[in-house]
This record gives structure tokens, C-alpha cells and sequence, in this order.
């Protein structure tokens, strides 16, 4: 039993033991040739498919939520000029003109007024404070376009499980990717091509498209014991006005909203209202959806699955129950399902609505 009274609010009723084997270490080179579990909320019956398949879940009127935030090369690989050692630093968040947030490597070396250089100087750095959690502001200087020099000498930072180097830097990118911001990767949205969209919209399925430029706060473990002592770090996101309209019209007319990924929904979650109507809105969020919480907007979830005891395997619990989210876990593992990032999706839905 856990120790706090309600079940559901202590970080360890989200424990289940994982295989280290079944976290996807490298993309499928077919998209949506992964496998998908589906998940009916109601009563957690679960069935297998393939993703391609998920067309047939779909219904004319329904709103297919996507984040086509794009992920940057963040990940910068370079020397500190007075002594030359390995320096790395991790682009977190924009905070003005050439200034970032960025997550340093290490961290004891790189005080205010270090200068760090990458590749033979075409980018060079300097750390200019300490703020948070002991991220540093850092100042960069080049000629030329930021992208092009970032596109040139940064890496794709993938999660810290993933050991395997990526081949293909388009193979961490939806093919929708179009906003340039995120440390991470909206996985859920991996699994669709172009041909499969075209085909859910030939159908007569709305695609509203949002932006939450993802951190790196998803791959942060939950350490408090307590689920709701834990702090989400905040991320920016849009909601354009077409896309307030899609989502609203699917829901006025007793359609659904279907989101794709975590960081799809809990964008949505942010910009409604208490009535869960959506207008144009552009923000920071920090909302953290653990079970308790009362959906105003999305009805279902596309996702991949997540890590033991992380705020993604919570939010996922919030829509379609604790258990009924642990039993389809336990089922993926039994039939060796492919974990996270790179691997397969489920899909949390009402069989009968």
C-alpha cells in the first residue's frame, strides 16, 4: 500500500518493472509499422494492431490534435578555451537575442565568464550566470544564421536511455515538425507519414495543429514521494485560432478530441477555459495532470509508452484509470512491446461512445 492514504499519490503506485531490453534504442524505418495496443477506458479491455490500423478508430467529425514542434540539434560538443577540456552544453530554452538556458557538462567548470569554443571556433560561448536547478545563461557569438551554424555542428539530444547514435536526424522528427524549440522529440507523433494523414483526413477528421516546445523536464524523474510535491518545468506552447476552432467544433458537435501525445494534450489542458472552450493563446505552461484531474477538453490519447513512476505514465493514469493503465502495461510487456521514444503506441479510447 502506498504511503500516501490515496491511492494514486505516491510516486510508486506508478512503479512496474520494465526490461531494460524493451526500450527502443532505434527508430523502425516504416513508421507506421509499429505496433499499437489499444485501450478501451471504460473497462481496460485491451486489443493489438498495427499502427496504420488506427484509421479505423477514427470517425468523420473527430479532431486529431498534433504538436508540430520542431526538434533543434541542442546538443553542443566543444572545448573550454583556457584548457582545453570536453565541454558539453544542452540548448534548454531561448531567453533572448544569441541567449539561451542550456544544462552544462560539467557543471563545476563552467562559471560565469568561462568561454567555451566548438568546432575550431566557428561557434564560441560564453557563461554568463547561474540560475535554477543550476542550469547556466550562456551568450553564444558566430557569423552567419544561428540555424545553419546549429544545424551544422549541434546533435539530436536524445534521452539518456537511448545509447544507440542516430543514423537519420529526420527519423527524431514528426513529419509535420515546423516550429523550431524543442529539447525533446513529441514521440507520439513519430508513428504517422504523410500518406497515413492524408488518408485520416480523406475520412473527414479534422487536424488541429498546436505548439508546446517540449523541455527537457519530460525525461526528469519524479523524486518526491509524494506525486503531488513534484515541479514540472514550464514550456511555451501556442494554440492557433484555426486550431481553437477545430478542436471547439468537434467538441460542440458531441465529436471527439483526440490527442496526440502527452505534450499535445497538456497544451490543450492550458489554453482552455473552465468550460473547455479554446481560443487563440500563446503561454508558458507547467500544468502537471496526475489523477484527480478533470479533463476539460481531450477524450482520448494516442501515446507511446512510458517510463516506471514518470509524470507521462500519471497523465496517461488521470484519463483512462491507474489500473486499467498498469494491466495494458503489464499486457505490452508480456508480448514484448518496444518502450519510449523510438518504440510503440497505445491508444487510451471509450469502445462504446
Amino acid at each position: 500500500m502506498s504511503e500516501n492514504k490515496e491511492i494514486g499519490l505516491s510516486t510508486a503506485d506508478y512503479y512496474f518493472d520494465l526490461p531494460q531490453e524493451l526500450i527502443a534504442q532505434d527508430p523502425l524505418l516504416r513508421r507506421d509499422e509499429c505496433r499499437l495496443l489499444t485501450v478501451d477506458k471504460k473497462t481496460g479491455e485491451v486489443e493489438h494492431h498495427v499502427f496504420s490500423e488506427i484509421i479505423n478508430y477514427l470517425e468523420p467529425g473527430d479532431c486529431l490534435v498534433l504538436n508540430n514542434t520542431k526538434v533543434i540539434p541542442a546538443r553542443l560538443l566543444g572545448v573550454k578555451e583556457e584548457t582545453g577540456a570536453a565541454v558539453e552544453i544542452l540548448l534548454l530554452k531561448r531567453r533572448g537575442a544569441d541567449l539561451w538556458e542550456c544544462l552544462v557538462k560539467p557543471g563545476k567548470k563552467l562559471r560565469p565568464g568561462a568561454r567555451v569554443s566548438f568546432g575550431d571556433g566557428i561557434l564560441t560561448a560564453e557563461i554568463t550566470e547561474v540560475v535554477e536547478d543550476g542550469n547556466r545563461l550562456v551568450k553564444f557569438f558566430y557569423e552567419g544564421i544561428w540555424e545553419e551554424v546549429l544545424d551544422k555542428l549541434g546533435e539530436m539530444p536524445l534521452p539518456p536511455y537511448i545509447t544507440h547514435k542516430l543514423q537519420d536526424k529526420n527519423m527524431y522528427q514528426t513529419v509535420y515538425a515546423k516550429y523550431d524549440g524543442s529539447a525533446a522529440a513529441p514521440t507520439a507523433g513519430l508513428h504517422f507519414t504523410n500518406e497515413l494523414l492524408k488518408k485520416i483526413e480523406d475520412k473527414g477528421i479534422d487536424l488541429a495543429f498546436v505548439t508546446l516546445h517540449v523541455g527537457l523536464g519530460t525525461f526528469r524523474p519524479v523524486k518526491v514521494t509524494n506525486v503531488k510535491e513534484h515541479i514540472m518545468h514550464s514550456e511555451w506552447y501556442q494554440v492557433t485560432a484555426e486550431a481553437a476552432e477545430k478542436i471547439n467544433r468537434a467538441k460542440e458537435s458531441g465529436h471527439r478530441v483526440i490527442c496526440v501525445g502527452t505534450t499535445s494534450c497538456r497544451t490543450i489542458e492550458s489554453a482552455a477555459d473552465e468550460n473547455g472552450k479554446l481560443t487563440e493563446k500563446s503561454d508558458d505552461t507547467s500544468i502537471f495532470i496526475y489523477p484527480g484531474y478533470k479533463f476539460k477538453v481531450t477524450d482520448c490519447l494516442i501515446t507511446n509508452f512510458h517510463l516506471p513512476e514518470s509524470t507521462l505514465v500519471m497523465l496517461v493514469s488521470a484519463l483512462a484509470g491507474r489500473e486499467h493503465v498498469l494491466s495494458a502495461y503489464e499486457e505490452a510487456i508480456k508480448e514484448r512491446y518496444r518502450f519510449f521514444s523510438f518504440g510503440d503506441a497505445c491508444f487510451f479510447y471509450d469502445k462504446e461512445h
